[in-house]
C-alpha cells in the first residue's frame, strides 16, 4: 500500500461534479441559456422527484485557517436580515421560472456558519423559502452547525421547520491542532449539542472530521476518534485536508512542514477507518462512514447513493438550486455559480439579475462521462454496454486504467469496470482516467490538492 500511495498520490479533483469547475467553459452560459436549462430540467423532474436547495450562509465570527469555503468574517449580526432579504429575492426569481410550484425534496444550509444567524432569522428565511412551494413527503432538511454557538433554540426552531439532520464541524478534538487552525471547541460543547438534538428528536447527526491537519499525529487522531465514538454520531465524514494556500491565504498560517504527508497522512485515515468499523460503522463511498440504520448506509447497499455539490445523499434530484454568494446550481444539463462577494451579489439582485458569473453547458460527451464518474464515486463500478453510455473518451479511459489493473486496483472486462477493495483510497484516480477535459488540458500549475 505504501508504494501505491507514493505512486498515485497526485493532485486531482474531488469530483462533486463533472466537468470540474476549473474545466468549465471559458464562455459561461448566458442568463437565457441558463434559465432555459433550469426550466427544462425542472419540467422533466419536479413532479416525480422534486428539487434540492443549497443555501450558502457565509458569515463567521472567526476564520478557521484550514477552511477552503467562501466565508465573510464579521461580528456584526446586523448583516443577517439584509442577506436573508437578498436570498429570498434570488429564490423568488427562480420561482418565477417554474410553471408549477417547486416540490422541495432537500435543503442544506451550509457556510460559513449557518448558526451565526439567530433562530428568529433562520425561521424568517425558511418560511420565505416555503411560501408558494410544496414540501416533499420524504424530504430531508439538514444544516451545518458550530458547536460553540448552536443553542437549544436553534435546534428546536429548525426541527419545527422540518429539519431532522445536522452536521457538526468537529475537525479534531486535540487542543494543539484546534489552536493552530483557530477552531477551539471543547468536547463538552459538542456533547451538549448532540444530547440536545437527540432529546428534541433529530434522526441523524453527522460529524465532520479532517485528517492531515497541521500537528496531527497517530496518537492525537486516535484520541479524537475515541471521543467521537463515545458520542456515536449516525454519520461521519472523514475528509482529507486540502492544502491550497494559493487559493486560501489563511492556510499560510502554517507550512507544509507542519502537515503529515503521504504515508503518514494515509495512516491517520486507516486508523480512523479501523476504529469506526470496529464500532459498527460501515464505509460509504469515499471518506464517509455511517451506522447500518442510517439512510446513507442503506442507500449505499441498495444502489441509490448519489453525489452532488452538497456531498453524498440518499436521494437524487435533477435540479439543485444554489442560493447565496458562491453557491453552485446544477440543472443536470448545465451548471452555474453565483458571484463570490456579498457586495456584487447584492448589486446584481438589486438590478433584478440572477447573480451568476460563470457556468457550463454540458455537451453529449460531458453527460456520458458524468454518469460514469458518478457510478464510480457512488457504486465503485460502471458499465457501457449501451450505445448511450459510450463515447471515444470512455475507451481512452480504459487505456489509462491498464496500469491500475496491473496494480490490482481495478477489474476491466468488455464494457465493464469494477474497483477492488484495495482501490477505495484511489477512487479519485479512477475518476481522473475518465476526465477527458483534464487530459486535454493538463494544468501547468497546481489547481487541486492531492487525492490520497
Amino acid at each position: 500500500m505504501s508504494s501505491l500511495i507514493k505512486k498515485y498520490n497526485v493532485a486531482g479533483p474531488r469530483y462533486t461534479s463533472y466537468p470540474t469547475v476549473p474545466y468549465w467553459s471559458e464562455t459561461p452560459p448566458t442568463i437565457d441559456e441558463w434559465t432555459l436549462s433550469v426550466k427544462k430540467s425542472f419540467d422533466e423532474s419536479n413532479a416525480a422527484d422534486g428539487i434540492s436547495l443549497y443555501i450558502h450562509l457565509p458569515f463567521c465570527e472567526k476564520l478557521c485557517t484550514y477552511c477552503g469555503c467562501n466565508t465573510r468574517i464579521t461580528v456584526n449580526h446586523a448583516v443577517e436580515e439584509v442577506y436573508i432579504n437578498a436570498l429570498l429575492k434570488e429564490w423568488h426569481m427562480y420561482q418565477k421560472l417554474f410553471v408549477d410550484k417547486p416540490v422541495i425534496r432537500e435543503i442544506h444550509l451550509g457556510g460559513g456558519t449557518p448558526t451565526f444567524f439567530s433562530p428568529d432569522n433562520l425561521n424568517l428565511l425558511l418560511k420565505g423559502i416555503f411560501e408558494h412551494s410544496i414540501i416533499h413527503p420524504n424530504h430531508e432538511f439538514s444544516f451545518e452547525a458550530h458547536p460553540n454557538n448552536t443553542t437549544q433554540e436553534h435546534l428546536q426552531t429548525l426541527y419545527n421547520l422540518g429539519f431532522r439532520r445536522l452536521s457538526l464541524g468537529i475537525q479534531d478534538f486535540d487542543l494543539r491542532v484546534q489552536q493552530i487552525v483557530n477552531r477551539v471547541q471543547p468536547f463538552e460543547n459538542v456533547e451538549r449539542v448532540v444530547n440536545d438534538a437527540r432529546a428534541i428528536g433529530y434522526e441523524s447527526i453527522n460529524f465532520d472530521l479532517i485528517y492531515g491537519l497541521p500537528l496531527q499525529t497517530l496518537e492525537s487522531v486516535t484520541r479524537t476518534i475515541d471521543k467521537v465514538n463515545i458520542l456515536r454520531p449516525d454519520r461521519i465524514a472523514f475528509y482529507s485536508y486540502a492544502h491550497v494556500p494559493w487559493i486560501k491565504p489563511g492556510q499560510r498560517k502554517f507550512t507544509e512542514n507542519d502537515l503529515p504527508a503521504d504515508q503518514e497522512k494515509r495512516a491517520l485515515y486507516e486508523i480512523g477507518k479501523l476504529k469506526f468499523i470496529d464500532k459498527g460503522y460501515e464505509e460509504v463511498g469515499m471518506d464517509h462512514f455511517a451506522l447500518p440504520t442510517d439512510s446513507l448506509s442503506i442507500a449505499s447497499k441498495t444502489g441509490n447513493l448519489h453525489r452532488n455539490f452538497m456531498g453524498y445523499t440518499h436521494s437524487h434530484t435533477q435540479v439543485l438550486v444554489g442560493l447565496g454568494v458562491s453557491s453552485i446550481s446544477d440543472a443536470w444539463y448545465s451548471f452555474a455559480q453565483n458571484v463570490k462577494t456579498v457586495e456584487k451579489y447584492y448589486e446584481l439582485l438589486n438590478n433584478k439579475q440572477l447573480p451568476i458569473f460563470k457556468g457550463h453547458i454540458l455537451d453529449d460527451e460531458d453527460l456520458i462521462l458524468r454518469k460514469h464518474i458518478l457510478n464510480i464515486i457512488c457504486k465503485f463500478q460502471t458499465s457501457w454496454s449501451n450505445e448511450s453510455e459510450q463515447c471515444l473518451a470512455v475507451y481512452d479511459a480504459v487505456e489509462r486504467l491498464t496500469e491500475m489493473q496491473k496494480d490490482g486496483l481495478v477489474e476491466l472486462k468488455p464494457f465493464d469496470l469494477k474497483l477492488t477493495t484495495k482501490a477505495i483510497p484511489f477512487v479519485r484516480n479512477v475518476c481522473m482516467a475518465f476526465d477527458a477535459r483534464l487530459w486535454r488540458n493538463v494544468p501547468k500549475a497546481q489547481l487541486f490538492s492531492t487525492v490520497v
